[in-house]
C-alpha cells in the first residue's frame, strides 16, 4: 500500500497547491481524483509517483517500480516509438532482451496494449511527429507494460478516441495500486473505484451519483480552448444547448447523457478541456 499523510506543496509566487494530504493507495481499488483545473490533481500524481518531491508531508510504501503517465507525454523529437519503449523499459529496470514483453505474464506487453488501443501511428517514426491520440497510447504502453507495483495516470483518457478509451478500462491492471486523474467522468465508473475530490488542497471524499438512469433534464457544460473559428468546433460538437465564446474559449451546453461524446468529439477536433461541470 501506498500512504501519503501530511502531503503539501507550495511554488514560489503560487502559494500552497496542496495543504495537507492524506491519501491511502491500494491493489484491487483505482482511486481516482477529480477536480477543478489548477486544483492541483498533477501535483499530487507526480509527488504520487516519485516525480516530485512534496514541500512537506511523507509518501511511504511506493514499489521500486511506477508505471507514470504525466499529463503531457514528454516526447523526443528524434527518437521513435520502438527506441523510446525500449528506453522507457530500461529506466523501469526491464532486461533489453524482454523490453518487447511484458514483465509479468500477468500483464499485456506494449505492443499488445498499443494493439489493444488501436495506434494507427508508425513505430519507426520519432514520437514527436505522432498524433496527439496516438502519443497518449505510447505513453499508456510505457506506463502499462513495466510491471509497476504502482501505475499513476494523469488523464489516461484524454486525446482517446472512444474505442480506445473503452479498452483502456480493461487494460488497468488489478494486481497492482492505481492512482488516475480524470475529467472525462471514466474514471468514477471503474469497477470499485474510490473517488475524490481535490479542492483547496484537500481532498475529500465525492459523493456517489444517485442509482438509477441519468436525469435526461440536467445538463453538462464544458470549457473547450479551440484553435480557430468557434464555429468550426460546433459543427463537430453533438447535441449543444446553447453556447458561449470568448478570446480562445468556448464553452457549450449539452445534455448530461451526451457529456462523454462532447469530450470525444472535442478532443478529437484538436481543442484541449479547460472545465466540466454539471447544472
Amino acid at each position: 500500500m501506498v500512504r501519503l499523510a501530511g502531503v503539501r506543496k507550495s511554488y514560489p509566487g503560487v502559494g500552497e497547491v496542496l495543504a495537507g494530504v492524506d491519501l491511502e493507495v491500494r491493489p484491487g481499488r483505482p482511486v481516482v481524483v477529480v477536480g477543478g483545473n489548477g486544483s492541483g490533481k498533477s501535483t499530487l500524481l507526480r509527488i504520487a509517483a516519485g516525480a516530485t518531491a512534496p514541500t512537506a508531508g511523507t509518501v511511504t510504501g511506493r514499489p521500486a517500480v511506477v508505471g507514470f503517465l504525466p499529463g503531457r507525454v514528454p516526447a523526443s523529437p528524434r527518437m521513435p516509438v520502438r527506441a523510446y519503449l525500449r528506453h522507457l523499459a530500461a529506466l523501469h529496470g526491464v532486461p533489453r532482451s524482454a523490453a518487447g514483453r511484458a514483465p509479468s505474464t500477468m500483464r499485456p506487453s506494449a505492443a499488445e496494449i498499443l494493439d489493444a488501443l488501436g495506434f494507427s501511428g508508425d513505430a519507426d517514426a520519432p514520437v514527436a511527429q505522432l498524433s496527439s491520440g496516438n502519443v497518449q497510447k505510447v505513453g499508456l504502453a510505457q506506463a502499462l507494460s513495466c510491471g509497476a507495483g504502482l501505475v499513476v495516470l494523469d488523464e489516461p483518457w484524454a486525446a482517446l478516441d472512444a474505442r480506445a478509451a473503452a479498452a483502456l478500462d480493461g487494460l488497468l491492471p488489478s494486481d497492482a495500486a492505481v492512482l488516475v486523474a480524470d475529467h472525462t467522468g471514466r474514471g468514477p465508473a471503474l469497477p470499485g473505484a474510490h473517488v475524490l475530490r481535490l479542492a483547496g488542497g484537500r481532498l475529500t471524499q465525492e459523493e456517489p451519483a444517485p442509482d438509477g438512469p441519468p436525469d435526461e433534464a440536467a445538463f453538462t457544460v464544458v470549457e473547450l480552448r479551440c484553435t480557430g473559428d468557434p464555429a468550426a468546433a460546433l459543427r463537430v460538437l453533438p447535441a449543444v444547448r446553447e453556447w458561449w465564446s470568448g478570446p480562445g474559449s468556448l464553452t457549450v451546453q449539452v445534455p448530461v447523457t451526451c457529456g462523454d461524446a462532447v469530450l470525444v468529439a472535442a478532443l478529437r477536433h484538436g481543442c484541449s478541456v479547460l472545465g466540466v461541470w454539471r447544472e
